[in-house]
C-alpha cells in the first residue's frame, strides 16, 4: 500500500480523518525536508548555521514532537488494542524516541557539519516512520468498527495541523543545481510511497512569490500539473538542469 492508495474506514468521517492526518505528514515531511537541507548547506558553506539550526530545531520542537507525543496518547492505543499491531506500536514509540534522541543531538552538537548529519539522518528516520504511519497504523485504527478515528482526533491540531491551503499570488520554481539560499529539496532520497505527498508539504510552505529548488530523477510533468493546480495555474517554472539523469520541477 502506498500513500496515494485508498485506506478502507468504517465511516465516512473516519476516511476524512485518516486524510486529514496524512496531509499533516505531508506538511510535517516537507517542512524538515526544507529545513534539513538548509542546514546541510548552510554547514557545507559555513554561512547562516546559527540562523538554519535554530529554525530547524524550533520547528522540530514546536511540531514534530508534539505530534509524536499525540500520536502516543491518542492514535497508537487503538491500534496497539490490535493483539497483532502490538510489536509495531511499540517499534513506532521507540522511533519517536530516536527522533527526540536526534533533535537533541542537532540543537547541542558543536561542530554544525555533525549538527547538519543529525538532520539528514533525523529526515531519514521519519521518512521511513511515516510510511509505516500511513500504511499500516492509520488503516488499522480507521478499519476497526470499535473505535471513532475522527473522535479520536476531534480539535487536536497536533495530528491534524492547520488543514487549510496557504493563499499565495504567485509561485516560482527553478530545478538543479542551486548557488542561492533558496530552498532545495532532493525527491531521490524520498521514498517513493510518501514523494508526492512531501513535494506537496514542502511546495505550501514557501511564502508568497518565493522559489522551490527541486531535484528530481525524471521531468515529473504529472506532479507539475498537480502543483499548478494548487496555485490555480499561478506557477512559474524554471529549467537549471534537463537531462536524462536528472530533471526537476516546480
Amino acid at each position: 500500500m502506498s500513500i496515494d492508495q485508498v485506506v478502507v474506514a468504517t465511516t465516512a468521517e473516519d476516511a476524512r480523518a485518516v486524510d486529514a492526518v496524512k496531509s499533516h505528514h505531508s506538511e510535517l515531511a516537507g517542512h524538515i525536508a526544507i529545513l534539513s537541507e538548509a542546514l546541510l548547506d548552510a554547514a557545507s558553506t559555513g554561512k547562516e548555521v546559527d540562523a538554519s539550526r535554530r529554525a530547524l530545531v524550533d520547528y522540530l520542537t514546536g511540531t514534530l514532537l508534539p505530534h509524536a507525543t499525540a500520536e502516543e496518547h491518542a492514535l497508537y492505543p487503538p491500534a496497539a488494542g490490535r493483539g497483532e499491531a502490538k510489536l509495531l506500536v511499540e517499534s513506532m514509540i521507540a522511533v519517536h524516541r530516536i527522533l527526540g534522541d536526534l533533535v537533541d543531538r542537532i540543537a547541542k552538537e558543536p561542530d554544525p557539519v555533525r549538527a547538519a548529519a543529525a538532520a539528514y539522518a533525523l529526515r531519514v528516520v521519519f521518512d521511513a516512520h511515516l510510511v509505516d504511519e500511513n500504511d499500516r497504523i492509520l488503516p488499522l485504527v480507521a478499519a476497526d468498527p470499535g473505535v471513532s478515528l475522527a473522535g479520536i482526533l476531534d480539535g487536536m491540531h497536533e495530528l491534524l495541523g492547520a488543514n487549510a491551503e496557504p493563499e499565495r499570488d504567485s509561485h516560482a520554481c527553478a530545478c538543479g543545481e542551486h548557488d542561492h539560499p533558496d530552498p532545495v529539496l532532493d525527491v531521490r532520497e524520498i521514498p517513493h510511497a510518501i514523494r508526492h505527498a512531501t513535494v506537496f508539504g514542502a511546495f505550501d510552505s514557501v511564502p508568497d512569490s518565493g522559489t522551490l529548488v527541486l531535484v528530481a530523477p525524471h521531468d515529473p510533468i504529472p506532479l507539475l500539473r498537480q502543483l499548478s493546480e494548487r496555485v490555480d495555474g499561478r506557477l512559474g517554472i524554471d529549467y537549471e538542469e534537463r537531462g536524462p539523469r536528472r530533471g526537476a520541477c516546480a
